[in-house]
């Protein structure tokens, strides 16, 4: 194929869905943002910090507070999981949580 039918299929050879970060919109991502809220089972809880973490990259950016205590477990591993998407542009991190929702859905059901 030449690659100027690129724009005619819908998956890459891989598997991989054809759709450019561009066609994501904020719609998009407001809706992947509720869908994950209605997953009939609970992803783990490396999937619900990567989850949070491109949320926080994609409507914040780049980790912007100070790393809490020690004691605070939930929050440290929270802001790590933050902080390890920094660099990640805002439309690369709406890419990554669309993407990253919709295998929850079909992992875990909606």
């Amino acid at each position: 194929r030449r690659s100027s039918d690129l724009h005619l299929r819908t998956r890459f050879p891989s598997g991989e869905p054809v759709v450019p970060a561009a066609a994501m919109s904020q719609a998009d991502f407001e809706k992947a943002a509720e869908d994950v809220k209605k997953l009939l089972k609970s992803p783990t809880d490396d999937e619900m910090l990567l989850t949070y973490a491109l949320y926080k990259q994609s409507v914040v950016g780049d980790v912007d507070t100070v790393r809490p205590g020690m004691l605070d477990f939930k929050g440290k591993a929270k802001w790590d999981a933050w902080s390890k998407e920094k660099g990640k542009s805002k439309e690369e991190a709406m890419a990554a949580y669309i993407k990253l929702v919709g295998e929850l859905k079909e992992k875990y059901g909606f």
